[in-house]
């Protein structure tokens, strides 16, 4: 049995030997988002003010974020090593932006007919960056794009919105669909004798669409509280700046040399299942102090955000704080743990 991401983060988090999670600090963490939300610095519009993403009335908003999820992973650059861009950005945000260039240039990529047969030098051309630098795994990128444009042609009518369509409003249904049809969103590992999964691209898709569409639509999902953060190498960094994460010497050594882990190995899984876990633990704590009369959240939107606080909304603000703080979290040398694989 495959323990499900919420179940897996309590099992890895009360297993843990290398990542410990500190609740004071969590809450420390809360007032943060709490803060973020009243001040309206944060809410549900942040993933429609991003102008590389897709506006809820996008002909093909479905099967762009789709696209872009399916290749939303791996762009840590080794340290030293110049970064891969797109039109200046970073990241996940020069995978955006070569998405988008590639529409504007009437490059077909939406299109499970044609990224299902995508050469090396289309996608080259496609995702070719400001310099020399490649997009790191583009073997493993076509690999994904024609995996998932098989699927689609096949079984799906050749658009992910008939995926979404058949689960009939529940993420859950959603969840077990994606993971189980496309193989390079089965992003699970073993540990401690257990069968545990992380899902962070399929979740992160199921929450793009929901914070696309604002929950409305095909974006509507009853049970989206039942999805839990989007387990990567960055928000685990936001931990350690606020002290709710607390690692192990060893495990801080390993990262502070630079010393990559193996997907999979405890230590990996330990940092990613204790991050479900902590978020779990944030959440409670957030709306526990949205719901306390002492908390005034005084413009309209803040309230409406308020209403749907969920680890979605935790983890969109979790990743946009520490790109705003990246300065700040570098200057005091908060590593990230690095690791090469498909699956974030």
């Amino acid at each position: 049995m495959v323990l499900s991401p919420r179940e897996s983060g309590k099992f890895i988090a009360s297993s843990a030997r290398d990542v410990f999670i500190e609740n004071e600090n969590v809450k420390r963490l809360a007032l943060q988002v709490v803060e973020a939300i009243a001040n309206d610095s944060f809410s549900l519009n942040n993933f429609l003010q991003c102008a590389f993403h897709p506006k809820h009335d996008e002909p093909l908003a479905v099967d762009w974020i789709f696209v872009l999820d399916t290749l939303n992973f791996s762009f840590w650059t080794a340290t030293g090593a110049k970064k891969w861009t797109v039109n200046g950005c970073t990241g996940y945000f020069a995978l955006c932006a070569a998405v988008k260039r590639a529409i504007e240039e009437g490059k077909p990529i939406l299109d499970p007919a044609y990224y299902s047969k995508i050469t090396l030098s289309d996608a080259e051309t496609i995702f070719r960056g400001d310099n020399e630098v490649k997009i790191p795994l583009m073997q493993e990128r076509l690999q994904v794009l024609h995996e998932a444009g098989n699927v689609l042609l096949s079984k799906y009518q050749g658009t992910f919105q008939t995926c979404i369509k058949s689960c009939k409003g529940s993420a859950i249904k959603l969840l077990d669909l994606i993971v189980n049809e496309f193989n390079a969103y089965r992003d699970e590992a073993d540990y401690e004798g257990q069968r545990v999964s992380l899902y962070k691209r399929a979740q992160i898709l199921i929450g793009d669409i929901w914070s696309c569409f604002q929950g409305c639509g095909i974006g509507e999902f009853h049970d989206i509280n039942s999805i839990t953060m989007f387990a990567d190498y960055r928000i685990p960094q936001v931990f350690l700046y606020f002290k709710a994460f607390r690692y192990s010497d060893s495990l801080m050594k390993k990262l502070q040399s630079d010393e990559p882990l193996e997907s999979g190995s405890r230590e990996e899984v330990e940092i990613r299942g204790c991050s479900i876990e902590l978020v779990e633990r944030l959440c409670a704590e957030v709306r526990k102090i949205i719901e306390d009369p002492k908390t005034s959240l005084k413009s309209p939107e803040a309230q409406n955000t308020a209403k749907h606080v969920n680890a979605v909304l935790i983890d969109q603000f979790l990743w946009d704080y520490r790109r705003q703080h990246a300065e700040s979290i570098d200057e005091q040398c908060i590593p990230f743990h690095k690791t090469r694989c498909i699956y974030y």
